[in-house]
C-alpha cells in the first residue's frame, strides 16, 4: 500500500517492512512494562475508584462492604487497567506512529478482592490494516491479556486494541475543520452540579432479574466536564503509560528514541502529553488535549455497577472508543436493556451502553452483560 503524501513530514509513516517485523511477534508472550499496581490494597482501590469518579462504598467502606454478599471490600473490574499497561494501550512496534487507544473487551470471571495480588500475561493477537478518514493508512493492533490472582485463578480475560495512526497525515487533514472546546456558562455549571447532587446508585437494594425488561433505560451518569485536572486525577489511580521524570525519563528515551518528542523548550516528553498539551494534540490531528480511552470505558463500568447494585456481578464490558473527548466536553453515560436470559443457574442481562457528549455525539459504544439475583 503506498504511503500517504504529507505537506510537512515530522513523524514516520506506516511501512510494510515495519508491519512485517511486528507481525512476527503475534502469539508470543513478552516481558511487559512494570505495572502501576500489583496488589489490590485499600489505597490502590481508593485511588482507582475516585480517579474514575466512583465513590461506591462497596469499594471504599470496610463496614459497608462486610455486610454485602462479598463479605468485604472489592474493586471495580476496570481496576485491572492499573495492573497492566498493555491492556491500557501500551503498544510495541511501528516507532513514531501514533497509538490511539480504541477499546477493550473485558470478560471477568471473579471479583477483585482486597489483598489480591494480580499478574497479567499479554500477547499480541492481531494486526489489521485499515484506511482511515482521520489519518489515511492505519493499523488496528489488538492484544490479548489474561489476569491471574495469587492462587493462579483466572480473574479476567481481555482483548484490548489501539489504532496506529500517521500523525502528519492526521494533522494535515485536521486543518480542514476547526472544533473549539466548549465554554460553559455559570448557569450550565450550576445545572451540572445539581444533577451530580441528585444522582443515586442502586447500592444495597437488590435489582432482581425478574424485574428487568427489554427496553428498560438506565439512569444517566454524568462525567465531566473534562479538564486537565480530571485527567490528572485519573492518572493518579491508573498510573499512565509513559509518564516518568528525571533520570528514569531519559533512560526510557534512550531505549525508545521515538517516545521523546521535544516540547517548545526542546526537552523530550512522551506522546502521552496529548492529554494535557493542546499543541501536541493538534500536531496529531486532534483539536485540543483529550481524555484517556480507558477512563471512558471505566465510566461505563461505573454506570453498570451502579445500576445492578451490590448483589449483581458485571461479567462483560465490550466498548469501542469512537470519538475524542476533548477538554471541556461533558460525557453522559447511558444504557438500555437489550435482552435477558438464563445460563444454567445464572440469570443474565445484556445492556447496550454508550457515552454521549454535550452535542449528542456518541464518543463510545458497546455492550455489557451482568449477572443478577433472581427471586426464583
Amino acid at each position: 500500500m503506498p504511503e500517504t503524501p504529507v505537506t510537512d513530514s515530522r513523524f514516520p509513516l506506516i511501512t510494510d517492512e515495519a508491519l512485517d517485523e511486528l507481525r512476527a511477534r503475534i502469539g508470543q508472550q513478552f516481558d511487559r512494562p512494570q505495572p502501576h499496581v500489583t496488589e489490590a490494597t485499600r489505597d490502590s482501590i481508593r485511588h482507582w475508584a475516585l480517579g474514575i469518579g466512583d465513590d461506591n462504598p462497596l469499594w471504599l467502606d470496610d463496614e459497608y462492604a462486610r455486610k454485602s454478599r462479598w463479605g468485604g471490600i472489592t474493586a471495580p473490574g476496570s481496576f485491572l487497567y492499573a495492573f497492566d499497561r498493555v491492556v491500557s494501550g501500551y503498544v510495541s512496534g511501528l516507532p513514531g506512529v501514533h497509538a490511539m487507544f480504541a477499546g477493550t473487551d473485558w470478560n471477568w470471571r471473579l471479583p477483585i478482592r482486597l489483598g489480591d495480588r494480580i499478574i497479567a500475561k499479554p500477547a499480541l493477537k492481531e494486526l489489521r490494516d485499515l484506511n482511515s478518514n482521520f489519518s489515511g493508512r492505519s493499523i488496528k493492533q489488538t492484544y490479548n491479556v489474561t489476569f491471574y490472582n495469587q492462587d493462579g485463578d483466572v480473574v479476567c480475560d481481555a482483548d484490548s486494541w489501539c489504532i496506529r495512526t500517521q500523525r502528519d497525515v492526521a494533522r494535515d487533514r485536521a486543518t480542514r475543520e476547526t472544533v473549539e472546546p466548549r465554554v460553559w456558562t455559570e448557569d450550565e455549571i450550576s445545572e451540572i452540579s445539581s444533577r451530580y447532587a441528585t444522582y443515586e446508585r442502586r447500592a444495597d437494594e437488590s435489582r432482581y432479574w425478574d424485574d428487568v425488561h427489554e427496553g428498560d433505560v438506565l439512569p444517566e451518569l454524568l462525567k465531566g466536564p473534562s479538564t486537565v485536572t480530571s485527567f490528572v486525577c485519573f492518572t493518579q489511580g491508573w498510573g499512565s503509560l509513559y509518564v516518568k521524570a528525571h533520570g528514569q525519563a531519559f533512560d526510557m528515551f534512550r531505549k525508545h528514541p521515538a517516545l521523546g518528542i521535544p516540547n517548545a523548550l526542546g526537552v523530550p516528553e512522551p506522546p502521552e502529553r496529548v492529554h494535557w498539551d493542546n499543541e501536541l494534540a493538534r500536531a496529531v490531528g486532534v483539536p485540543a488535549a483529550y481524555d484517556y480511552g480507558p477512563e471512558r470505558i471505566s465510566w461505563l463500568g461505573n454506570l453498570m455497577t451502579d445500576w445492578i447494585g451490590d448483589d449483581g456481578f458485571l461479567r462483560r464490558l465490550n466498548v469501542q472508543v469512537r470519538r475524542h473527548n476533548i477538554i471541556g466536553d461533558l460525557t453522559i453515560c447511558k444504557g438500555t436493556v437489550l435482552r435477558k436470559w438464563q445460563e444454567k443457574e445464572d440469570h443474565l442481562v445484556e445492556v447496550a451502553v454508550r457515552c454521549e457528549n454535550q452535542n449528542g455525539e456518541q464518543t463510545a459504544i458497546g455492550t455489557a452483560v451482568a449477572v443478577l439475583p433472581s427471586r426464583g
